[in-house]
């Protein structure tokens, strides 16, 4: 063992120089709590889950309250540091005008660019190997987003901000856009202090939710979200819900939009969240015509890739189906109107079905 690894470290300036280094390797900021949740919040996810508010997410009820404990899902959790990284990027288009032409898919902005999963993985393990060369061999995991790790509430109960309505973590000075990372470290650091809350009576990330997804605040029922409907969900999305997704092909940021602590949100420096193969201004028709081979080569390294090639021409077609009707939205359903997916089929002839509606005059019901 080295001398330094044989001496105690100073765990406040430890502290400190790992929120520094936090911010050297591109995170907006780095904050530090206990590896234990409040019980309320265990009563709470266990309600949600009983409600079958997770829909076809069934690994959030086999994991359960693991999420919620994190010293059982890594025995010898002594520290949790939490972290945030800005990954709005700089687009040719606004969201809000995409979302108003009805022809343009509209996909959520943290997934224009790189997988944020690798990304951040890559400067959390980082961040362990600058605190290892510090302090010598400890035990760690990293996380983000790819483990039951309770997020939101880990980063609260750290000061990282506060969980808003909609359910996201919100920061006074930047709004929500950003991503969350976990460092589990069995280094008994100091503890930083939650933050209370400043919605107030704001609802308007409630009366925004295009399909009433936040039922109220603070919950949201996952069979509902844009989100879950577009990347969660395996099978046909519900013909209810179809017209309501509009032209959001993959996720929604409609609550985040809508979020006057948005106003303070800043855009991201990483360049790997930048926009790629100009996805933040595309038709919904150009998309659709892509092949499995052409989503496969121009999605490597996408979030979006995740879903394949299947989903995402079901998402598509919904989108298309609520576009308005145009010589080039119409080729482009019945170019493949006998896709070799049924699930693709069955959502084209939708599509195709809401459009012959309008040309008659009248509406479509769900079918």
């Amino acid at each position: 063992m080295t001398e330094k690894s044989l001496q105690k470290p100073n765990y406040p300036e430890l502290a400190r120089q790992i929120k520094a280094w936090a911010r050297e390797l591109g995170f907006a900021d780095a904050r530090i709590t206990r590896p234990q949740l409040p019980p309320e919040a265990e009563h709470t996810l266990l309600a949600w889950l009983a409600e079958g508010c997770h829909g076809e997410m069934e690994y959030m009820a086999r994991h359960g309250v693991l999420r919620l404990r994190p010293a059982e899902l890594v025995p010898g959790t002594l520290s949790v540091v939490s972290l945030r990284m800005h990954y709005w990027p700089g687009a040719s288009r606004g969201a809000d005008e995409v979302l108003a032409d009805g022809e343009r898919a509209y996909l959520s902005r943290y997934a224009l660019g790189r997988d944020y999963h690798k990304v951040l993985r890559n400067r959390l393990q980082r961040l362990a190997e600058r605190v290892q060369a510090e302090v010598g061999e400890f035990g760690h995991r990293v996380f983000t987003d790819s483990a039951p790790v309770a997020e939101v509430a880990l980063a609260a109960q750290a000061g990282l901000g506060w969980r808003g309505k909609h359910t996201l973590l919100l920061n006074r000075r930047h709004g929500s856009l950003f991503f969350l990372g976990e460092l589990f470290t069995d280094l008994p650091l100091p503890p930083d202090a939650a933050e209370e809350g400043h919605c107030g009576r704001c609802t308007r990330c409630l009366d925004v939710c295009p399909t009433g997804a936040i039922v109220e605040p603070y919950k949201v029922d996952a069979r509902r979200c844009i989100s879950y409907l577009t990347i969660e969900l395996a099978g046909a999305i519900p013909p209810a819900l179809r017209p309501l997704i509009g032209n959001r092909v993959y996720g929604c940021d409609d609550c985040q939009l809508a979020c006057p602590w948005n106003r303070f949100a800043v855009p991201t420096e990483e360049t790997d969240f930048a926009v790629r193969h100009g996805l933040d201004d595309v038709t919904l028709a150009e998309l659709f015509g892509w092949s499995a081979a052409d989503f496969a080569s121009r999605m490597a390294g996408s979030p979006i890739y995740r879903i394949g090639y299947e989903r995402w021409s079901r998402n598509l077609a919904v989108g298309l189906g609520n576009a308005p009707s145009s010589p080039a939205v119409l080729a482009a359903l019945t170019a493949r109107a006998d896709d070799p997916s049924e699930l693709v089929r069955e959502h084209v002839q939708w599509a195709l079905a809401q459009h012959a509606g309008r040309a008659a005059g009248g509406t479509v019901a769900a079918c």
